[in-house]
């Protein structure tokens, strides 16, 4: 917390871009730089997190606790653009023949 100054309120911190925003003090989780790593493809995404893992990777010369996940937008079809378009026409058809007597 070098970034924080006192505040006159005991147990809390005062951060100086809030302007007089007060947070308890110790009671949340540390947020530190992550790498998120895709399994399907591969792509590492470096970022900040509250999660914590014992795996770690080295990216750029410096060494981060890294995250798989099986997807992301690096794998997604809907963001490769290799998504599947389902054909809804015949299953609104379908639907509208057999119910078309419901009711009546």
């Amino acid at each position: 917390m070098a970034d924080t100054l006192p505040c006159p309120e005991a147990g809390r911190t005062h951060h100086p871009i809030t302007q007089g925003l007060f947070m308890k003090a110790d009671i949340h989780p540390e947020y530190n730089a992550v790498v998120f790593r895709d399994l399907a493809s591969g792509e590492t995404f470096l970022t900040r997190s509250t999660v914590t893992s014992e795996k770690t990777i080295e990216l750029d010369g410096e060494t981060y606790p890294v995250i798989d996940v099986e997807i992301s937008s690096a794998s997604h079809p809907f963001y490769t653009g290799k998504q599947r378009i389902m054909d809804s026409a015949g299953r609104v058809e379908k639907f509208n023949k057999r119910f078309k007597n419901f009711g009546a």
